[in-house]
C-alpha cells in the first residue's frame, strides 16, 4: 500500500466548520426522515397512478443509479468530496419540490430518479468528506469519533423527521403531504447552504496520470475488496431491525403493534446518547476486533429472536427488549468503526473512489435483504434469524482471517492517540 502523509492533505489550509458540518448533516437527516415514511404513500394519496406501477417506477429509479458511485468516487478525488455532498443535497431538494407537482408516471419517475441520484451521490461522498475534514482538523476527535457523530446525527434526524411526518400527515389531506415534501426540500437546501458557506475540508492533491489509475489500484487491493464483501453481510444485518422485526413481531409472534415502535424509539435514543462515548472508549482496541464484536452481538440477537414463539408475551417482550439492546450496541460499534477502517485502508489520493466502492456493500445489502428475509420467513418465522446468525458467525471468522493481510497502521487512529496531532500514517 501507499504511505499516507495526512499533513499533505491539509497543505497550507486547515479544516473549519466542524460543528456546522454536524449540524448540517442533522438537518439533512431530518429531511430524509420527513419523507422516508411516505416513500410510496405520498403518490398513492396525491395521484391516480396504481400502487403496482408506483413500485416499479421507484424501483427502476433506484436501479439506474447503481453506476453513480463509480462516477462519484472519481469526482470526489478530482474535485473534493464536499462539493459533491452539496450537489447531492441540492438534487434532493429539487427532487422533493418536483414531488409536490408531478401526477403522472413519467414525471414521478423523473422526480424519483433525481432524488435517487442525489441520495447515491450523498452516500458515495459523505464519508470521504468527513474523513478529509478529520485529517485536516485541529480537533482532538479521532476519525472514528467523527464517524460516530455522523451516525448519531443520522439516527436523531431520521427519528425527528419521522415524528414530524407522523403528526403532520395524520389528517391525510393533500396539503399536509405537500407540506412534508416542501419541508424536506427546505432541509436539504439549508444543509447545502450551511456547508457551502461555513465548511472547509482540504483534500489531497494528485496529478492526472496518478488519478486515472485509481480504480485499477482498488481492483488489485484484495484486502479492501474482501472487507467490502464481508461488510455486505454486516450491512444486511444492520437493516433487519427496521426491515424484518415488525413483520416478525406482528405476523410471526402475533405480538402487540406498540412493541416495535417502542423498540425503535429505544434504539434511536440509545444510539443518540451513547454512540460517540462508546466509540471514544474503543480508541485503544483494534478496529477489526470492534467489528467482530458487533458481528457477535448481532449473532446473539438473531439466536434470541429465533427462539421466540407466539402466545408467550410474558417473556417474549423482555427478550425483545434485551435483544434489541444488543442490536443497538452492535450498531454503535459497527457503523463508525467499519467505515473508519475502510477509510484508513484507502490511499488518500484515491479515497473518493475507495469509499464510493465501499458503499456498494450497503447498496447490495439493501437489494438482497428484503428477498432474503421474505423468502425464509415464508418457510418458518425462525429461519431468517437462524440463517443470518450463521452468516454473522462466518463474517467473524472471515474478519479474523483477513487481519494478517491488513496493512500496518489501519487498526488504530494514531492521531487520536497522540492527542489530536495529525501525524504520518503508514498503511
Amino acid at each position: 500500500m501507499i504511505n499516507k502523509t495526512t499533513s499533505e492533505t491539509a497543505g497550507s489550509r486547515k479544516a473549519r466548520g466542524g460543528v456546522v458540518l454536524i449540524g448540517a448533516l442533522l438537518i439533512d437527516a431530518v429531511g430524509n426522515g420527513l419523507f422516508l415514511p411516505l416513500s410510496l404513500v405520498f403518490f398513492t394519496r396525491l395521484t391516480d397512478v396504481p400502487l403496482s406501477l408506483l413500485g416499479i417506477l421507484i424501483s427502476v429509479a433506484n436501479v439506474v443509479t447503481l453506476p453513480v458511485p463509480v462516477w462519484a468516487g472519481a469526482l470526489a478525488d478530482r474535485l473534493g468530496a464536499v462539493p459533491l455532498v452539496v450537489a447531492a443535497q441540492v438534487m434532493q431538494a429539487l427532487g422533493f419540490l418536483a414531488y409536490s407537482r408531478v401526477d403522472e408516471p413519467v414525471g414521478i419517475f423523473l422526480a424519483a430518479s433525481l432524488v435517487a441520484v442525489g441520495v447515491r451521490f450523498f452516500w458515495s461522498s459523505i464519508f470521504t468528506a468527513v474523513a478529509d475534514y478529520a485529517d485536516a482538523s485541529t480537533s482532538t476527535l479521532s476519525t472514528d469519533s467523527w464517524f460516530a457523530w455522523t451516525n448519531t446525527t443520522r439516527t436523531v434526524g431520521l427519528g425527528v423527521g419521522g415524528l414530524i411526518t407522523g403528526a403532520v400527515a395524520a389528517d391525510g389531506r393533500a396539503v399536509a403531504y405537500r407540506a412534508v415534501a416542501y419541508g424536506a426540500a427546505a432541509c436539504f437546501t439549508v444543509a447545502a447552504a450551511a456547508i457551502t458557506v461555513f465548511v472547509r475540508a482540504p483534500r489531497f492533491r494528485h496529478e492526472g496520470e496518478q488519478a486515472r489509475s485509481g480504480y485499477g489500484t482498488l481492483l488489485r487491493d484484495r484486502p479492501f475488496l474482501a472487507l467490502t464483501g464481508i461488510n455486505t453481510v454486516l450491512a444486511m444485518t444492520s437493516m433487519m431491525l427496521a426491515l424484518g422485526l415488525p413483520t416478525f413481531v406482528l405476523t410471526g409472534l402475533h405480538g402487540p403493534a406498540w412493541i416495535t415502535s417502542a423498540l425503535f424509539v429505544g434504539n434511536t435514543v440509545l444510539v443518540s446518547v451513547l454512540a460517540a462515548p462508546v466509540v471514544k472508549r474503543l480508541a485503544g482496541y483494534r478496529r477489526t476486533r470492534a467489528v467482530m464484536t458487533a458481528a457477535a452481538l448481532w449473532a446473539v440477537w438473531c439466536l434470541l429472536l429465533s427462539g421466540l414463539a407466539p402466545g408467550r408475551h410474558a417473556w417474549v417482550i423482555p427478550v425483545l427488549v434485551g435483544s434489541t439492546a444488543l442490536f443497538t450496541l452492535a450498531e454503535m460499534l459497527h457503523a463508525p468503526v467499519s467505515i473508519a477502517l475502510a477509510t484508513a485502508m484507502s490511499p488518500p489520493e484515491f479515497r473518493g473512489r475507495y469509499m464510493a466502492a465501499y458503499q456498494y456493500s450497503f447498496t447490495i445489502a439493501g437489494i438482497i435483504a428484503p428477498t432474503f428475509f421474505a423468502t425464509l420467513f415464508d418457510l418458518h418465522r425462525a429461519l431468517p434469524w437462524v440463517a443470518l446468525g450463521m452468516i454473522d458467525c462466518l463474517a467473524i471468522v472471515a474478519i479474523r482471517m483477513l487481519e494478517p493481510s491488513l496493512p500496518p497502521g489501519v487498526q488504530h487512529d494514531f492521531a487520536a492517540e497522540v492527542g489530536g496531532g495529525h501525524t504520518e500514517r503508514s498503511v
